[in-house]
């Protein structure tokens, strides 16, 4: 692993499915001290929670953690990242790692692979994984990104639509319910980033096609950087969006004796 990652764990309070997501308990702790220390396990240099909320702050100060108070008004958390960047006085070449305030069962291992794709690769502004659909209801599921990549393994685009389209298969009137390759591809929203590329996405508007998907990633293809996407080495465990997740989570670590 290089030196000067960074693994930032954006965690704000509001959520509209669930209200103080980030304090809800799993096995008797705050979601974020899991995600926490599940990012403290990676070869991360250090673990930072930036946050908007001085529960948030505590309840990892109170763990050991890190926590930084950032601006309550930032639109994405790569936004809150830069920041973050500027708060700590980190060069234009170390490597931020957004990682998920919601996802308390991440292998600590998928961090350092997104850190070091990109650590690989000084042409790319950033990289992030994904891990292959092999079932068709999930790939026409909006709720999940897919990601199509050129030959080199870079982004070409991200969509909530089921991409690519299998014209042969899908214009009949039945379509199978396995997928017969790896084609399609469920982007894991795991990133990593060098400071000096979050520096330029803040100045940056929201772009036409961000807006329309609703994904912040595309402004970065829209101005012409370039996203590696590696394959995921570990299954990614879902994360927590709402109240049946979260009591599927508490289930799964409950019958792990406390241990994700």
């Amino acid at each position: 692993m290089s030196q000067g990652v960074i693994a930032v764990i954006p965690a704000r309070y509001a959520s509209s499915r669930l209200p103080g997501k980030p304090l809800l308990e799993i096995a008797g702790e705050p979601m974020v001290v899991r995600v926490w220390r599940q990012a403290r396990a990676s070869g991360a240099d250090r673990v930072v929670v930036a946050t908007d909320d001085a529960r948030i702050r505590d309840a990892v100060e109170a763990a050991g953690g890190e926590a930084l108070m950032t601006r309550a008004d930032h639109p994405s958390g790569t936004d809150r990242l830069a920041e973050v960047a500027d708060a700590l006085g980190l060069g234009d070449e170390a490597i931020l790692v957004n990682v998920q305030g919601d996802e308390p069962l991440l292998p600590p291992a998928l961090i350092d692979q997104v850190a070091q794709r990109l650590a690989d690769d000084d042409t790319a502004a950033m990289a992030t994984l994904a891990e292959p659909i092999h079932d068709v209801e999930t790939l026409f599921n909006p709720n999940v990104v897919k990601v199509v990549r050129d030959l080199s393994g870079a982004a070409l685009y991200f969509s909530r639509a089921p991409l690519p389209w299998d014209r042969e298969a899908w214009d009949r009137e039945s379509r199978p319910e396995r997928l017969s390759s790896d084609a399609w591809l469920r982007h894991i929203g795991l990133y990593a980033y060098r400071a000096r590329f979050l520096r330029d996405y803040r100045d940056w508007r929201p772009t036409p096609l961000e807006q329309l998907e609703q994904l912040e990633q595309l402004r970065a293809l829209q101005h012409g950087r370039r996203i590696l996407v590696a394959l995921s080495r570990e299954p990614h465990p879902a994360g927590v969006d709402t109240a049946e997740d979260l009591a599927r989570v508490r289930a799964l670590v409950a019958g792990q004796g406390g241990q994700a």
